[in-house]
């Protein structure tokens, strides 16, 4: 494939898009999808049955440019019925849906064939190794959508592996997957932009050895607004939690969510609740049963929730997150750093008290130390531990000591001036599209 631009053309593209099973990957998909269409291109977003329900709906303006496409995803033992994205996953049971996505391999494969006419692209998650050969197989051009931020690939690059081979197995790991899908594609898009990353973005094109696009950060519709479809009690709880915080005072609450992959165990559940009870602090705690914890045991430490009751409040289930980072009475984001919370968190303007756990964690948090908007708990050298007095410190530094509260609520306010800035966001798309557009057999 040669690279040619052409000004001239400007017929609409047909963008086939596939995202990685897991709503942090789910939602900037889709964004990107609608971004797409706004400018004309149609989009056939590729999920499956239970996914797609709980998607937000597409905007009306570009709904008939949207397809939405359901997939059915494999059966795999036991895989808990209705699991089909991570959040549905009890601790333990990621490979068992990494298998079962394996298995959408032969249905996006008569997808594509029942299209007719190829589309112009495929845009795949990295880990989305057999729907890449899938379209290599039909001669379909493919870009490797990357959801992290640019400083994650600096730091990790492109993985040092032997050559992955065309025909790969099932039960591929995480960095085969990674490599086969890098390998396979034209172009390389990255969940970022240069205005909030001026070290790392430039540095892209040349770790990939691609082209790179920047797609810019792919921020949700503001205020709240894109929340995940739920059902009848989910959506109750979180009415219920939004009533709570509506009788606090303002930028008095911490909101704690540590995401849903890395549920803590129940000794760091104990650390992390006599933490926020010794910064004195209200909050309100997303929390994660640890594994292997019957759902009727009560796992926080004994006498907490009596010792906090009025000030702190800690949930279970689904969380409406963006309508509670949106509410006039969050102060400040406890948060394990995944790439789309720590957007979130910039996006409404919250200063970040740091808990990292394992991938793309660390380097965003570091980013966000390096912004000066947000402060790490402190964690042991040696085992990577963390304590009560660390998580009371790093949250009273953020939401309780004026000196500092002032200075880390200003630098998140400028992060959230760039998030809103979507002259930045809509170049980079423009960009994109650009660049699928220099690419022609």
């Amino acid at each position: 494939m040669d690279a040619d631009a052409d000004s001239e053309d400007t017929s609409p593209l047909h963008i086939v898009v596939f995202p990685w099973l897991a709503f942090g990957h789910l939602l900037p998909f889709l964004d990107l999808a609608e971004r797409l269409a706004d400018r004309g291109h149609r989009v056939s977003f590729v999920s499956t049955p239970r996914n797609i329900t709980r998607l937000p709906p597409v905007s009306p303006a570009v709904v008939p440019l949207v397809d939405l496409v359901s997939l059915p995803l494999p059966r795999v033992d036991g895989l808990p019925e209705g699991a089909e994205a991570t959040t549905d996953l009890p601790p333990g049971k990621y490979e068992l849906l990494q298998k079962a996505a394996d298995g959408l391999a032969a249905p996006f494969s008569a997808f594509l064939d029942a299209l007719g006419k190829k589309p112009d692209w495929v845009i795949l998650d990295t880990f989305h190794h057999l729907p890449a050969a899938a379209a290599l197989d039909r001669k379909v051009p493919s870009v490797m959508l990357i959801v992290f931020s640019a400083a994650t690939s600096v730091l990790y690059g492109v993985p040092r592996v032997s050559r992955v081979v065309h025909d790969l197995e099932l039960g591929a790991s995480l960095v085969q997957r990674f490599m086969f899908t890098y390998e396979t594609c034209k172009i390389i898009a990255q969940r970022c932009c240069v205005e909030l990353e001026p070290d790392s973005v430039p540095l892209l094109p040349k770790i990939f050895g691609k082209p790179v696009s920047p797609v810019g950060l792919l921020p949700p519709p503001f205020a709240g607004s894109r929340s995940l479809r739920t059902n009848g009690a989910a959506a109750k709880q979180g009415d219920a939690l939004v009533s709570w915080l509506d009788r606090q005072p303002a930028k008095s609450v911490v909101y704690v969510a540590l995401g849903s992959e890395a549920p803590l165990v129940t000794e760091q559940v104990h650390e992390m609740a006599l933490g926020l009870e010794l910064a004195g602090v209200r909050f309100l705690w997303a929390l994660r049963k640890p594994s292997g914890v019957p759902d009727d045991a009560d796992i926080l430490p004994p006498g907490f929730e009596e010792r906090t009751h009025g000030r702190g409040l800690v949930t279970m289930g689904l969380v409406p997150q963006t309508r509670i980072l949106a509410h006039a009475a969050v102060s400040a984001f406890l948060t394990h750093c995944g790439w789309s919370s720590t957007i979130e968190g910039m996006q409404y303007g919250h200063p970040l008290i740091m808990l990292p756990f394992f991938g793309d964690q660390g380097p965003n948090a570091l980013l966000m130390e390096a912004k000066g908007s947000g402060v790490l708990v402190t964690r042991d050298a040696k085992d990577g531990s963390f304590d009560r007095a660390g998580v009371a410190a790093a949250v009273r530094a953020v939401a309780v000591e004026e000196e500092g509260r002032m200075v880390f609520a200003t630098n998140a306010r400028k992060l959230q001036e760039l998030v809103a800035d979507t002259r930045c966001h809509e170049r980079c798309i423009d960009e994109f599209i650009h660049q699928l557009r220099c690419y022609k057999e």
